[in-house]
């Protein structure tokens, strides 16, 4: 079980500090345990809790009303809502509460249902993106397991493959090749995957190599298909010196071609870039380079 300040339960939930200590004092909504220094912590049943409380009193219920429901009937609510209406926020809360139980059931109908009301794309910038932003929170403090990550990843991995394959394979002549792939120790392709299903929905050619690729195979495939295009990331694999030369050495190396980098690990840095490397900092950064095809 994870523990959690209130200061995390700020952050997940969006309720302040403030708040929660009065909704506690009046209403009794958690029973927060606390430390030897008399700090306050709180569960993952806590944490479950006041997201679902979150739901409920951003669409108008008044928090005195929420306390009185059960849990069960706090749960019919928030599916009657989400049936109604839409709200990226509410299905970002139910996708962290389905990891935090690892539910697949549930975690598999959140994904599914906003794929069919917002479409594939639309559904991984404006809710599975912010949800490993929500993520990268959880693992700064520690409060899920690798096995957790594990189980959310590849559940958002098998969508994005089904979501490729239903793409028309066969590109217009004279389109743009792009090669994609993850450097050497590098396994984190959620962003490469969603990066090659932009490429090719707008037509162009793309060739998938994925995780932790040795630099020295990379010049045998671009000279096979005649790649123009390079895409990687950054995410984890490289200590801060080894990360220019790298990219040096790939702009060099492939000089014909233009390099797109992204990942956490170029993030806040000052860097001065080889002529033919973009830095992308950002999803849509990728969308506005590629002009629609088909």
């Amino acid at each position: 079980m994870s523990t959690y300040s209130i200061k995390d339960l700020e952050k997940f939930t969006g309720i302040k500090a403030h708040t929660l200590r009065i909704w506690e004092k009046r209403y009794g909504v958690v029973e927060p345990e606390r430390t030897p220094t008399n700090i306050r912590y709180y569960s993952d049943s806590d944490l479950k809790k006041l997201l679902n409380i979150s739901i409920l009193n951003r669409h108008g219920f008044k928090i005195s009303d929420i306390v009185e429901l059960t849990d069960q009937e706090m749960s019919e609510k928030i599916l009657l809502l989400t049936q109604r209406l839409y709200d990226s926020d509410s299905q970002i809360e139910k996708l962290v509460v389905s990891m935090i139980d690892v539910d697949e059931n549930r975690f598999d109908k959140i994904l599914t249902s906003t794929i069919i009301k917002l479409g594939f794309e639309q559904a991984v910038l404006k809710v599975i993106y912010p949800f490993f932003e929500r993520i990268g929170m959880l693992w700064q403090i520690g409060s899920i397991s690798p096995a957790q990550e594990h189980f959310m990843s590849n559940l958002i991995r098998q969508k994005l493959i089904v979501a490729i394959d239903g793409l028309a394979t066969n590109a217009a002549s004279g389109t743009d090749t792009y090669l994609l792939y993850l450097p050497e120790g590098e396994w984190h392709e959620i962003g490469l995957l969603f990066a090659s299903y932009l490429i090719r929905k707008r037509g162009h050619q793309v060739v998938y190599l994925g995780q932790s690729v040795p630099f020295e195979n990379l010049a045998e495939i671009v000279a096979i298909r005649h790649c123009n295009r390079i895409l990687t990331q950054f995410i984890a694999a490289f200590e801060e010196h080894e990360l220019m030369p790298y990219i040096t050495r790939l702009a060099s190396q492939f000089s014909d071609c233009k390099i797109f980098i992204s990942g956490n690990q170029l993030l806040d840095k000052e860097m001065d870039l080889p002529s033919n490397v973009v830095h992308l900092t950002h999803i849509d950064q990728l969308r506005d380079q590629l002009p629609r095809i088909i």
